[in-house]
């Protein structure tokens, strides 16, 4: 009776381990996705420490469980994200494979240890922690379809799908064998966040510029207020610019960086713009923001065509 007690324990800490590693490489996926997309250093510190304490916590608790293949496979990939940490290095899509099918090892010595699946734990328990699944060949032949069918209109200036199809294709070649849904709702619902936020703050700085560049037309006479007036148009642009980097609306960020490099030079060197080239750089601002409404519409018309494809997840 000792005896089956004991072993019925272990089985317990097993299931309830398998439920948080779960939840922990979940959270790795989500962050690795993001970190593909080249977030702003402070970001990519914080992505980076995600995916390093969920590994560290499966090692920690495999160990705790004595689970060393698990334990193993957690430890030998803290190289590949260590190879990840630097903001500033240029990261090739080889980069992040290689961390991409270390977290397919992990996966498999934690089937293959525990003899409980992604889906299935012969109980529900780990089903209903982490929702549906779906095969990631199935799903990537799915995108690749559904970028055939988009317009080009829709696609020239917005590649969710197309990246959401190279994320997929790196499952693929790391050998995984199901995706939670909950993962790819996950993105997407990170990306609608970053999205709206950028529209948003087009929405609140671009009159706010505008304006300042109506003001530089008639402040010829009183150099101290444009100075003050042009810093915070200075201001405004830099965080417009960093916002288009972090949801990688190309376009914008070029012309953000355009705009801000002509004020300074015109705050540095307190020259005058012509009122016709005033006007020409309003007129250019004015035509961006409508783009980038245009832009963020594409995007959440393929946020829901995407939606439609993972199963149940009409959401």
């Amino acid at each position: 009776m000792a005896a089956d007690t004991v072993d019925g324990f272990q089985k317990e800490l097993v299931v309830l381990f398998v439920q948080e590693a779960h939840e922990w490489l979940q959270n790795i996926h989500v962050a690795l996705d993001e970190l593909q997309q080249n977030p702003v250093p402070e970001r990519h510190a914080k992505l980076i420490g995600t995916i390093s304490a969920g590994v560290t916590n499966l090692a920690g608790s495999a160990a705790t469980i004595n689970l060393p293949d698990i334990e193993k496979a957690s430890v030998e990939a803290i190289p590949f994200i260590e190879a990840l940490r630097d903001p500033q290095k240029q990261f090739s899509v080889q980069d992040f494979l290689a961390l991409c099918k270390q977290l397919g090892q992990i996966h498999t010595a934690l089937t293959h240890a525990t003899g409980i699946s992604f889906e299935n734990d012969g109980t529900g328990a780990v089903g209903e922690a982490v929702g549906q699944s779906l095969a990631p060949v199935e799903f990537l032949h799915a995108l690749q379809s559904l970028q055939n069918s988009q317009p080009s209109s829709m696609t020239s200036g917005h590649n969710l799908i197309r990246i959401l199809i190279e994320q997929i294709e790196g499952q693929v070649q790391a050998g995984v064998e199901r995706i939670d849904t909950t993962v790819i709702q996950g993105y997407l619902a990170r990306v609608s966040d970053t999205e709206e936020s950028f529209l948003k703050a087009i929405d609140q700085r671009v009159p706010e510029i505008l304006r300042t560049m109506s003001d530089l037309k008639e402040t010829r006479d009183d150099a101290s207020s444009g100075s003050v007036a042009l810093e915070a148009s200075l201001q405004n642009i830099a965080r417009l610019r960093a916002a288009a980097q972090q949801v990688n609306a190309s376009s914008a960020m070029m012309f953000f960086t355009g705009l801000h490099s002509l004020l300074t030079v015109v705050a540095q060197r307190r020259v005058f713009l012509a009122a016709t080239r005033v006007e020409s750089v309003k007129g250019r601002l004015h035509t961006m923001g409508v783009a980038i409404h245009q832009w963020v519409e594409h995007g959440r018309a393929q946020r829901a065509a995407i939606n439609q494809l993972l199963p149940a997840g009409h959401s």
